[in-house]
């Protein structure tokens, strides 16, 4: 069982992540965590809630402040104190699991806010980008909805036009679909899919483990706070190296089989 793994300085890595540490008092949450993700490559990581994979997310465009360690988005490092934290999360989608819509905006809104604050787009100019995302992500029909006249689901998929909206290098995603309705989760799924087949990179943390072992490039299995494997998909759900890790999965498959039986 390691947190170690060779962190390149390539310039094909979009981000990059060093021994990072992050302590709650008396609660040591992140132990020393390094991984890196390559332009393009969509990474998954699982583990049993409460091992730090949520924290992980934040401290990667600082909405938590790690205690140790590093980060880059590409050759800029987001722990440097002299980095304009603000311009390095313009360049970071983030999306949450309790979708962060302002209520009184509609979709259109909430998807142009940052364009026209923080883009300084024109209102025209913020508008064509902001349907764009919408339609990209199956939406423009419900622009002018406020998120209460949504479903989840498609409330998650605005958040998702919002951030790509932003034109960012990286999304985030901090388990999209743990507030749906089983019936609702297919669709946000389908967005974060087709987001994946055109190339962006992306890092989620996800019970879904169908969408980490189809579409992910890469699986990080975390539990308390370490990483305790890493590898393709195929190699972390068909043979993986670690006994926590079989042990983990095959609780997952006995939830699922007890769940469609």
């Amino acid at each position: 069982m390691s947190s170690e793994y060779k962190v390149s300085s390539e310039a094909s890595f979009v981000v990059r992540v060093a021994d990072l540490h992050k302590r709650y008092g008396s609660e040591e949450v992140l132990k020393g965590v390094s991984f890196a993700v390559r332009q393009g490559e969509a990474l998954a990581i699982i583990g049993p809630s409460g091992t730090g994979k949520s924290t992980l997310l934040r401290c990667i465009n600082r909405l938590t402040e790690p205690d140790r360690g590093r980060i880059w988005l590409e050759n800029t490092e987001i722990t440097n104190a002299k980095t304009d934290i603000n311009k390095i999360r313009q360049q970071i989608g983030f999306v949450f699991q309790d979708f962060n819509l302002f209520a009184h905006l509609t979709a259109l809104d909430n998807v142009r806010l940052g364009l026209t604050k923080v883009k300084k787009l024109s209102l025209k100019e913020a508008t064509e980008r902001a349907m764009i995302e919408l339609r990209r992500v199956g939406l423009a029909e419900q622009a002018q909805k406020y998120p209460a006249q949504l479903s989840g689901g498609q409330q998650q998929r605005v958040s998702i036009a919002r951030a790509l909206a932003m034109d960012p290098k990286l999304m985030l995603f901090d388990e999209p679909t743990s507030a749906l309705d089983p019936e609702l989760i297919g669709e946000v799924l389908h967005v974060m899919q087709d987001l994946a087949d055109e190339g962006m990179t992306m890092i989620v943390v996800t019970h879904e483990m169908g969408f980490a072992r189809s579409v992910c490039d890469e699986v990080i299995f975390m539990e308390k706070g370490v990483i305790v494997e890493q590898g393709p998909p195929e190699q972390i759900f068909t043979q993986p190296k670690q006994p926590r890790t079989q042990q983990f999965l095959s609780k997952i498959s006995e939830l699922y089989g007890r769940t469609s039986s």
